[in-house]
């Protein structure tokens, strides 16, 4: 009878507007949740094969779920250098555990706000380990095989320490003044670091000469800033001559200042030293002018301890250290898939790989369909509010449509029985 097919049809209604509610409810309560991708339902028909062309059999409605996973968030701004996003295709691959091995698995997620655990481990708010290829300290893949999982290891800053970094090159911008007579001198100051990072400072003497155009140059022994004499120079006297319009006439070449016997315990130290090019203004000059220093320049860096760490656009992870100097330690891959919408959703805003979304493909960001990474950022959930409340005050209506259909086709069966009294 169609009447009882009416009954079953606006059960199934119920049914379908009841799990539409509840992807609305997920959505909503997840509408500030970092990267996180909603979810809408789908419904399709179910058609009962009718006996002959003069009856209809009722057959209802079913409700199937589909995750816009590939539905791009809006960009946040954070202030955390850890906190990242992917803006195009691909996942950041995480882990449940810091030493990823047959028990655990390899997960995906467009959740980018992590930060180093005590251990020193970056991890998201879900607790999952984020997963990156080591480098080396030009920032260079060291994994033998990048393209495989097994080759991703937690990152972490843990046993990164100090770090300076010693002077082996340094330069210098001066105008000795063209008026100065024989035996004039000037002292330029240059601060330099040895191997342990300690800061020395070593001095520059130029003296005019009887000869026209012509200088000497001698450098000093260091000495330790706060302290005394600190090594020894070899540096033999340099003559320095000027063309008519004054530049740089000789050398063509800088020796370089070569240290050794440091009393901090120090390596012995080569320094490569510039102060211009033959015949351009680039270094030393001699002009009508007084004396002038325009710039020192030195490679060196003190001492410093570890600061924190930050991600750029193409995923480098690296450690930054309170002297301002930056080495790479990871670099962070995006993972990409056929068909993203085919995978699986699992807790913690994470997904898993499944036969409908193929296999996994381990990205540089940027490179292929990889999107890009975007420092300092948080992408936000994808739902859209007003969209998700007018869902369900038309969800709302269907389901009270639907039970109306089902207290019709009682009156109806009611009609029915009172016939037969």
């Amino acid at each position: 009878m169609s009447i009882f097919g009416a009954m079953f049809s606006g059960v199934s209604g119920l049914r379908a507007q009841s799990q539409m509610l509840g992807m609305i409810s997920d959505n909503i309560s997840n509408v500030n949740t970092v990267g996180y991708k909603g979810s809408v339902a789908q419904f399709s028909t179910l058609v009962t094969d009718a006996a002959s062309q003069t009856t209809f059999t009722p057959g209802g409605v079913q409700s199937n779920t589909s995750q816009l996973i590939d539905k791009q968030g809006l960009l946040q701004s954070s202030t955390s250098k850890s906190d990242v996003s992917i803006v195009g295709s691909g996942f950041f691959v995480v882990n449940e555990s810091s030493t990823p091995g047959i028990s655990t698995e390899f997960l995906y997620t467009r959740a980018g706000s992590f930060n180093p655990d005590k251990d020193g481990f970056l991890r998201n708010t879900a607790g999952y380990y984020m997963m990156g290829w080591p480098t080396d300290a030009q920032g260079v893949v060291t994994a033998a095989n990048p393209s495989v999982l097994s080759s991703l290891e937690a990152v972490t800053v843990t046993g990164i320490s100090g770090s300076a970094v010693q002077t082996t090159a340094a330069s210098a911008g001066l105008n000795l003044s063209a008026t100065a007579v024989n035996t004039d001198t000037h002292l330029t100051t240059m601060q330099i670091y040895d191997s342990l990072g300690i800061e020395h400072t070593v001095t520059l003497t130029f003296t005019k000469t009887a000869t026209p155009l012509e200088w000497t140059l001698d450098v000093s022994n260091p000495t330790q800033v706060g302290g005394g004499p600190s090594g020894t120079t070899t540096f033999a006297t340099q003559t320095i001559t000027f063309n008519g319009n004054g530049t740089l006439a000789t050398p063509a070449t800088w020796p370089n200042i070569a240290i050794a016997g440091w009393t901090t315990g120090a390596s012995n130290s080569t320094i490569a030293l510039d102060l211009g090019t033959q015949n351009l203004a680039d270094g030393l000059t001699q002009y009508a002018s007084e004396y002038a220093t325009y710039f020192i320049n030195q490679n060196g860096i003190r001492f410093g301890t570890f600061n924190e760490v930050s991600i750029d656009e193409t995923g480098l992870v690296s450690a930054l250290f309170d002297n301002g100097q930056t080495t790479p330690i990871y670099r962070v891959p995006v993972a990409t898939f056929n068909n993203i919408n085919g995978l699986e959703g699992l807790t913690g805003n994470v997904f898993r790989e499944s036969d409908r979304s193929g296999a996994v493909l381990l990205n540089t960001a940027g490179s292929g369909p990889a999107g890009t990474i975007a420092p300092s950022s948080l992408e936000a959930s994808s739902v859209d509010i007003a969209n998700e409340f007018t869902a369900m005050i038309v969800t709302q209506q269907a389901y009270s449509a639907s039970a109306r259909i089902i207290t019709t086709a009682d009156e109806m069966l009611q009609e029915v029985l009172r016939i037969g009294r």
